[in-house]
Order: C-alpha cells, then sequence, then structure tokens
C-alpha cells in the first residue's frame, strides 16, 4: 500500500500486492498511479493504535505469518466476519461495495466529482460520473438554492459597493480653485 499518515488522515497508495496465477508481487497501484484516501475521523483511533510500533516498511494488514494477505483470506478470515459480527450479514457486503459506498457518501457530502476521482484513483472524472453520476440528479435542487444564495450574496456585496461610493461623493468637494 504506502504510508498512512493519522495527522494528516490519509493513507498514501504508492504500491499494491497483486495475485497473477496464486502468486503475490508488488506492482504500481491501478492505472499506475499513486494517490491519497482520506480517512475519516471515526477510523483514526483504531489506525493510530494499530500502526503504533511498526515501522514505516512493515504492512499494515498481514496474513498470520506476516506476509501479504490475499483479498480472499481477507474476505474469509476478517471481513465477513466482522460484517455478521455488525449484524450487517443480510446486506451480502464487499469491500467494493464500501468503495462505492464512500464514494457514494462523498457525492453526498458535496464533494468535487474532480476530489472523488482522486480518492478512487479513476483514471478520468468521466469515468467517476459514468459510475456514480446517478447519484447526482437528487441534488439539482440544492445546487439551484446554492446558485440563489450566491447571487444574492453578489447583489448584495455590488449594492454596498455603489452605496459606499455614493456617499464618498456627496462628501467630496467638486469644486475647482
Amino acid at each position: 500500500m504506502g504510508r498512512v499518515d493519522v495527522g494528516a488522515r490519509r493513507a498514501h497508495v504508492v504500491q499494491a500486492y497483486v495475485d497473477e496465477r496464486g502468486v503475490l508481487h508488488l506492482d504500481t497501484p491501478k492505472n499506475h498511479e499513486r494517490r491519497s484516501v482520506p480517512l475519516p475521523r471515526f477510523l483514526l483511533g483504531e489506525l493510530a493504535a494499530h500502526i503504533d510500533g511498526r515501522t514505516p516498511d512493515q504492512l499494515l494488514f498481514t496474513a498470520p505469518q506476516g506476509g501479504p494477505l490475499r483479498i480472499s483470506n481477507f474476505r474469509s478470515r476478517f471481513f465477513d466476519p466482522a460484517v455478521r459480527a455488525a449484524g450487517l450479514g443480510h446486506l451480502h457486503l464487499t469491500p467494493h461495495k464500501l468503495r462505492h459506498t464512500a464514494a457514494s457518501l462523498a457525492i453526498a457530502s458535496g464533494a468535487d466529482v474532480n476530489v472523488i476521482q482522486t480518492m478512487l484513483g479513476h483514471k478520468s472524472a468521466t469515468l467517476t460520473l459514468d459510475v456514480y453520476g446517478h447519484l447526482l440528479p437528487d441534488r439539482l435542487d440544492e445546487v439551484s438554492d446554492k446558485m440563489d444564495e450566491r447571487r444574492a450574496m453578489l447583489l448584495a456585496r455590488s449594492q454596498a459597493v455603489l452605496t459606499e461610493g455614493t456617499t464618498a461623493l456627496r462628501g467630496t468637494d467638486m469644486t475647482t480653485d
């Protein structure tokens, strides 16, 4: 993966283990581009405790012997049991569904599409919009309301400038000597 910077609330993905025909090897991340993934505050305490005592080069999540963890083993040993323990087994969650949920929450929170593109490691914002764009139409009224608010603020600001200019002119002696 890379470095987890709890203070900056980022996971920096610089490498990823890839499983090719049963053999794990380090490679560049998806699309051969590094990325920074934002970490929500609710994860920071647990991540900090998990990182404590590890060197920057050590794997954060490992197999029982300390080596890289295959996704299938992660699912069967950790992820699926945690989902069931949380009482969410009926949702049939997968890591990919959580990725989709994170993107959906980012969109619902008003995140810029380019930021979401970077977070997900998509090659283009077009891909991000193709996959998640269906979530945006529900926010059209919100965008319209924000446009109204912005217009009102700009009109008030320009009116204030005009008023100040008129007041300043009234107090000025316009006669010449």
